[in-house]
Order: C-alpha cells, then structure tokens, then sequence
C-alpha cells in the first residue's frame, strides 16, 4: 500500500495516537512517511509513547472536523500498543521524532518532526467517491483558519488579514463549485470573529 503514496507529494491523512486524532500532512521518502507537527496533544502523546498509525480517508469534512476539534463519531480498534480508526486503510509503526525550529510568515516555532516506518498495514475500504474540488478549497479553508488565531497571537496583523481573505475567497470558489456544507460556514464566521479588531 506504500506505494500508493508518490514519493515527495503531500498526502492529507489522518495520525492516530494512544488517545488523539489528527488531520497530518505526510510525505513519502523511500519507505518512511515524514510529518511535522506544531505542538497539541497528538505531539505530547508521541513523545512519551512512539507508536501512531497513519490512515487514509477521502472523507474531507472529516479531516476538517477533526482539524477543528468538532464533534466526529469513530469506532477504534487497538493491538500491541498502536490503535487505529476501524474501517479506514492505512499502517501502523514507530515514530521516531525531534524537536527542530521551524520558521515561516508566523514566524518562528519549536515543531515535532516525525517520521513512521509503517510496520504493518491496517485493513479498510473506502467508499467509492471521486475527488471533489470542494473538498480540496475546504481543506484549504481549515487550514487557513488554524493559522489565523496564531498570527494574531505573534501580532501578525498583516497576515492575519491575508489568512481572512484567502478564506473569504476560498468560500466563493467553494459555492461557486457546489459545495453547501455548513462547516464552510462556520469557517467563515469563525475566521470573522477572530479578525474582529485586527486593524
């Protein structure tokens, strides 16, 4: 199943911890998945216990719930100290990580950079859905709004402006494309209230 990753290409999936799940974007070198996480429970949970199954979904609405901490119901299975969402395919493995500085347009940041080396692989079937551009511009959005607080926060100000409008825009081609989630709307109001001040 490895191969179905492109070595050097971003993969959306989802890390699975002792008690944590996570929207990740990894990316495939030979046979290891590499992440990078900035901080949050899955991060603290891997430094104590290296175990972590990656699994695939071509559900975006989940990623983006899990992404935004909302509500999502998912049954586990778990075996010899990893767990996994039952009836999403994907691997399980050690994680090797380190502490490294990361540094972008928020500034800079301590991250976990990650990699698995998948030991074993999980069974699971998704269902047959082709790919959307709503789910790509949602993603986006998700993504977006996750930066936002944290821009403000350092006092970015002018990239939080940028993050708001991007979302805005992202919103249109969302609609303009048929999506009619009220995720994209919440998103939107969010985003909203967290530029409410920034002048």
């Amino acid at each position: 199943m490895l191969e179905l990753f492109r070595e050097g290409q971003v993969y959306e999936v989802l890390l699975v911890t002792k008690s944590n799940v996570t929207p990740v974007g990894v990316v495939r070198r030979g046979n290891l998945l590499f992440f990078k996480l900035f901080g949050g429970k899955s991060a603290e949970e891997l430094k104590g216990h290296p175990y972590a199954s990656i699994q695939i979904t071509n559900d975006a609405e989940l990623l983006v719930r899990l992404g935004l901490n909302l509500p999502v119901s998912l049954e586990f299975e778990e075996s010899g100290g990893f767990r996994w969402i039952r009836g999403l395919p994907g691997f399980y493995g050690r994680v090797d990580a380190r502490e490294e500085l990361y540094e972008d347009e928020l500034g800079e940041t301590t991250i976990l950079a990650c990699s698995l080396a998948p030991e074993g692989e999980i069974r699971g079937n998704l269902p047959n859905r082709p790919l959307s551009r709503v789910d790509c511009v949602l993603i986006e959005m998700a993504v977006d709004l996750t930066r936002l607080p944290v821009a403000i926060e350092k006092g970015k100000d002018e990239v939080a402006r940028r993050l708001g409008k991007r979302i805005e825009e992202n919103y249109t081609l969302y609609r303009r494309f048929g999506g009619s989630s009220e995720i994209a709307e919440r998103i939107v109001e969010w985003a909203g209230e967290i530029l409410d001040g920034v002048s």
